[in-house]
């Protein structure tokens, strides 16, 4: 009895990782938004006001008092920002890179980790479908395609893509 149970963890705990698929570690990430420039931390602290008008715009409550950009240079020119943002799907994380222009347009949405089934996974067409898509249009009531199969990851990528942009015109853009 005692190796039956044995067993059944030991499948439990394979079909479980079975559905972790991890894309791009945060180096190949970064050097993917910005090649080999350098890379730059800028962590951001709002205060009550900025909060609050973040969240706003986000359309999502704010889960932390500090929020990282990281800004890719050559010299002294901003390639732009990227934004690392890992949120939960149904039970399990999805992480994504946002990159936003200088000017703080969506250039890429790239899936770096996602540990859900695989059929819960958004295609890469739909994240390329966000680029150049603005703060205010970045909802499915706003021309973003749903995807079946895929409704919970993609309302989360777009929490995420929302709550980048929405940071940028905040604490950035100023």
């Amino acid at each position: 009895m005692k190796i039956k149970i044995v067993l059944f963890i030991l499948f439990l705990s394979f079909t479980q990782s079975a559905f972790a698929q991890i894309f791009y570690s945060k180096t190949e990430a970064l050097e993917l938004a910005f090649g080999k420039a350098a890379i730059e931390n800028l962590s951001l602290f709002p205060d009550e006001a900025e909060s609050a008008k973040i969240g706003q715009l986000a359309k999502t409550k704010l889960e932390s008092g500090l929020f990282t950009f990281y800004v890719g240079k050559e010299g002294d020119k901003i390639l732009g920002y990227a934004a690392i943002e890992s949120e939960t799907v149904r039970t399990k994380p999805e992480t994504i890179m946002i990159i936003l222009t200088p000017s703080g347009e969506v250039r890429g949405v790239h899936l770096l980790a996602f540990h859900e089934p695989a059929e819960y996974m958004p295609p890469e067409r739909w994240f390329e479908s966000l680029i150049k898509r603005d703060i205010d249009n970045m909802d499915f009531s706003k021309g973003v395609d749903a995807v079946s199969g895929a409704t919970l990851s993609t309302r989360s990528a777009l929490n995420s893509v929302r709550k980048v942009q929405a940071y940028y015109s905040v604490m950035v853009k100023k």
